[in-house]
């Protein structure tokens, strides 16, 4: 019996990705803060952040079979909280999933972790400096010393999702190792709880949306289908890449 896992299953894209995956693996483990009930899998609860929780989630994963498919879409955006949370569940809680999950990879196992098109707006900002730190978010100061520079949650969460791709491709490298694939997705505007709480509290969200080409929001299944692509067998080539998916926003506000 082959196994997948989705955290942030409880809402917005990660509750789509669930049902996407109903066809992937025989068994199907949602992950939230609180443990998700929803027919036909296995919730378990758990912070990303913690180290404990992600090893006891993979242990609890290994128990069950093969690891087929993760689906990494648990995050918090930038009005949720302060800096140091934002960096703790966006890009450390990534990393310690990407590097406890890998001893379960066989031939086959394919994961996709959820970035943001923000990293894309903030790479004019960062210099190389900056990016070593984000390469080595466990790092015992890690958390210290980012904050003593960043202390805008926008800033963070933008940071964060930066060194969430920049994780995913080193990943590729020890997932490919045992047969094994990585990569991400970078949404822009999409519908979903999390994204209208942005816009009601940052005016910036209404200026996006008016320089995205496609002129509307994107809807969850937008993103799950290309999930569901990136796990799939006909994807068995693509490893280490982050994916846009954000109507041409990206674009939109480069020209605008």
């Amino acid at each position: 019996m082959t196994t997948a896992v989705v955290t942030g299953a409880a809402r917005g894209m990660g509750r789509d990705c669930v049902e996407m995956l109903r066809d992937v693996a025989d068994e199907i483990v949602v992950v939230d803060l609180h443990a998700p009930d929803i027919a036909g899998t296995t919730g378990i609860s758990c912070d990303v952040s913690s180290f404990d929780d992600v090893a006891r989630l993979a242990a609890e994963v290994g128990k069950l079979g093969p690891l087929r498919a993760l689906v990494h879409a648990a995050g918090i955006s930038p009005t949720m909280a302060d800096p140091r949370r934002v960096f703790e569940v966006d890009l450390v809680g990534t990393k310690h999933l990407l590097d406890v999950f890998e001893p379960l990879v066989t031939a086959g196992t394919a994961a996709v972790c959820f970035s943001s098109s923000a990293a894309y707006q903030v790479a004019p900002f960062v210099d190389p400096a900056m990016d070593v730190m984000l390469d080595d978010p466990t790092a015992s100061d890690f958390l210290d010393r980012i904050t003593e520079v960043v202390t805008d949650s926008g800033f963070a969460y933008s940071l964060a999702k930066r060194g969430v791709i920049r994780a995913v491709g080193r990943a590729a490298v020890g997932w490919g190792a045992r047969g094994g694939r990585v990569n991400s997705v970078a949404p822009g505007l999409i519908d979903t709880p999390m994204g209208r709480q942005e816009f009601e509290q940052q005016p910036i969200m209404q200026t996006m949306l008016e320089r995205t080409p496609l002129h509307r929001l994107g809807q969850p299944f937008e993103v799950s289908a290309l999930v569901g692509f990136l796990i799939s067998d006909s994807a068995s080539f693509i490893s280490g890449i982050d994916v846009l998916v954000d109507g041409g926003m990206t674009q939109g506000m480069a020209d605008g």
